[in-house]
């Protein structure tokens, strides 16, 4: 089952990541979005009543000369190893894309594998003429337009949160 994230998840979402990543970085990294931005889109994946995957999606914006817009960023996402390559993290994924589309959201970005996320639609960011505040490889920095019509003529610099920027 998919669900939002309840506040009882909090510990069980930390467990998850730090099993799935093998550190705390990205454990670390939810609780301070979580502590810090109230906009967030955070989904479970359980497996009768326990959290077995969770990912994470905060707001982001891209700058460009017209005006700035505000979408989501997709970061974290992992599921516990034992469930690993069962499909959860992609019906997160889905799941997340799903919602934030009816949200009326107009992009999600993410910085992830290229051979993983072009199969939920995302493509290399540069093709739309936008690029990540951080120095990182074209082919790894995705977004996932969602709103054509919103997205019409943006192109700029993509930031996420600062809290990724304190995790780096």
């Amino acid at each position: 089952m998919i669900r939002e994230e309840q506040p009882q998840d909090k510990d069980a979402v930390h467990k998850v990541h730090v099993c799935a990543f093998g550190g705390e970085v990205e454990a670390d990294l939810v609780d301070k979005l979580r502590q810090n931005c109230g906009d967030l889109l955070s989904i479970v994946a359980m497996d009768q009543s326990k959290v077995v995957g969770h990912i994470l999606f905060s707001p982001a914006v891209i700058e460009s000369r017209e005006r700035t817009i505000q979408g989501m960023s997709l970061a974290p996402v992992s599921v516990l190893p034992e469930y690993q390559l069962q499909g959860i993290g992609s019906e997160l994924i889905r799941t997340g894309t799903a919602m934030l589309k009816d949200r009326q959201c107009p992009f999600i970005i993410v910085l992830g594998h290229p051979g993983y996320y072009p199969r939920f639609g995302f493509e290399p960011a540069s093709r739309h003429a936008i690029h990540s505040e951080w120095r990182i490889s074209d082919e790894t920095f995705m977004i996932l337009v969602l709103n054509k019509s919103e997205m019409q003529g943006i192109s700029g610099v993509a930031k996420y949160r600062p809290e990724f920027s304190e995790t780096a």
